[in-house]
C-alpha cells in the first residue's frame, strides 16, 4: 500500500512530462490527420512490395514530402535568429534551372560524372545565392525580410532566363535518381533527406552551434556582450538554407525530368514557414526543434494530399488548407489552450455559486 502513491505520482510525473512535450501537439494532428483519410480510405495505410519498390499513400507523403521537409529544415535555422528566408521558392527553382541546363547541352546527359557536375553547379550558385543573402543581412543590416523579398523578386526572373522561358525537360537516369528513384526499396528522396536531418541534428545539438544560433534569436544583446560573432552565423544560416533549398531543386526536378523556372517551388516559401511554426518553433526567434519541423512538413504534405483524396475543387483548396493550418496552430497554442479551459471552469461553477448566493447572505443579514 506505501508504494501506490508513489507509483501514481510517478505516472502522474510522466503524464505531465508527456502533456508538455512540445512535439506532443504536432503528433497528435499528423495522426489525427493520417486517421482521417483512414475513415475514407481504408487501404491507406497499406505498403505495397511493387517491382522492388516501395508503393503506397504513406510513401508518398514521405517522398513528395522530402523537398518540403529540407526547404524547411533549413528555413529552421533562419527563423531562430528572428530571420526570415522568402528567397527559397525562387532558390529552388534556379537550381533545377541551372542542373537541368547542363544536362540538357552536355554531349551524355546519362553519365554519372554530367550529372555531378549539374549537381555541383546547382550547388555552387545556391552557396552564392546564401552568401547573398548573409551579407545583406549581416554586412550591410538590411531586414531579414527584406533582404531575402529581393531574390525571391529577382530568382525567379533569372531562373526564367535561364531556361529562356520554356520547360527545360532531361532524359538521364543517374539524375532521376535524386527524386524519384528508389535505393534498397525505399524512395532515394527521402533517404537523402534523412541523412541531412540527421547531419543537421548532430551538428546543432551535439554541439555548441544550435547554442550559438539560439542565443543569437533570443537575445542577441547578451550574447554580443559575451563575445559571440553573430554576423558569421547569419551569413552561415543563410547559407544553409540555399544549400536545402537548392537540394530540394534537384529532387523535384529531377522527379518530372524538366526545369519549369515559372512554377517550380512556388510558393514553397510559405508551406516551409508553416511547417516551422506548426512544428512549435516561434517566429520570434531562439529556441528550435527540428523534430518539430519535420512533423510540421508531414503535416502540411498530409494536408496536400488529404485534399486531393478528399476530391476538394482545386479553386477551394488554399481556402481549405489555410482553415486547417489556423485549426492547427489554435490547438497547440498554450495560450489558447489555457483561455478554453479557463472559460469552462468560470461557466460551471457559476450555475451552483449563484444559486447558494441568496441563501447565504440571508443568512449572514440574520
Amino acid at each position: 500500500m506505501t508504494h501506490q502513491p508513489a507509483t501514481s505520482e510517478a505516472v502522474g510525473g510522466i503524464g505531465r512530462r508527456l502533456a508538455g512535450h512540445r512535439l506532443l501537439w504536432p503528433s497528435l494532428i499528423l495522426l489525427a490527420l493520417l486517421l482521417g483519410n483512414l475513415a475514407f480510405h481504408h487501404d491507406f495505410f497499406s505498403v505495397r512490395v511493387r517491382e522492388g519498390h516501395l508503393y503506397g499513400s504513406l510513401i508518398d507523403i514521405l517522398q513528395f514530402g522530402a523537398p518540403l521537409t529540407l526547404v524547411a529544415l533549413g528555413m529552421t535555422l533562419v527563423i531562430a535568429t528572428r530571420g526570415i528566408d522568402l528567397s527559397v521558392g525562387s532558390t529552388v527553382a534556379i537550381a533545377g534551372a541551372v542542373a537541368c541546363g547542363h544536362l540538357s547541352t552536355a554531349a551524355r546527359p546519362g553519365s554519372v560524372a554530367t550529372v555531378l557536375t549539374a549537381v555541383a553547379l546547382a550547388l555552387g550558385v545556391a552557396l552564392v545565392l546564401g552568401l547573398a543573402n548573409g551579407f545583406l543581412v549581416s554586412g550591410l543590416g538590411v531586414q531579414p525580410i527584406v533582404a531575402t523579398l529581393i531574390l525571391m523578386v529577382a530568382g525567379r526572373g533569372v531562373a526564367q532566363l535561364i531556361t529562356d522561358g520554356q520547360i527545360v525537360t532531361v532524359t538521364s537516369g543517374p539524375y532521376k535518381m535524386i527524386g524519384g528513384g528508389y535505393w534498397l526499396t525505399f524512395p532515394f528522396a527521402v533517404l537523402l533527406a534523412t541523412v541531412l536531418i540527421a547531419l543537421t541534428a548532430v551538428l546543432t545539438r551535439r554541439s555548441a552551434l544550435g547554442m550559438l544560433i539560439e542565443s543569437i534569436g533570443g537575445n542577441p544583446t547578451a550574447g554580443r556582450l559575451v563575445g559571440i560573432r553573430a554576423g558569421g552565423l547569419l551569413a552561415l544560416v543563410y547559407v544553409f538554407s540555399a544549400l536545402c533549398a537548392a537540394i530540394a531543386g534537384l529532387m523535384i526536378s529531377s522527379n518530372v525530368s524538366s526545369a519549369d523556372g515559372n512554377n517550380a517551388g512556388l510558393w514553397i516559401e510559405l508551406d516551409a514557414i508553416l511547417a516551422v511554426v506548426v512544428g512549435g518553433t516561434a517566429l520570434t526567434g531562439g529556441r528550435f526543434s527540428l523534430g518539430g519541423t519535420v512533423l510540421g512538413a508531414l503535416i502540411i504534405q498530409t494536408l496536400s494530399t488529404t485534399v486531393y483524396t478528399l476530391g476538394i475543387p482545386p479553386e477551394t483548396t488554399l481556402v481549405f488548407k489555410a482553415f486547417v493550418v489556423i485549426v492547427v496552430c489554435l490547438v497547440q497554442s498554450p495560450a489558447f489552450r489555457a483561455k478554453a479551459a479557463r472559460r469552462r471552469r468560470t461557466t460551471t461553477p457559476r450555475s451552483h455559486t449563484t444559486a447558494g448566493a441568496a441563501p447565504r447572505q440571508q443568512e449572514v443579514r440574520a
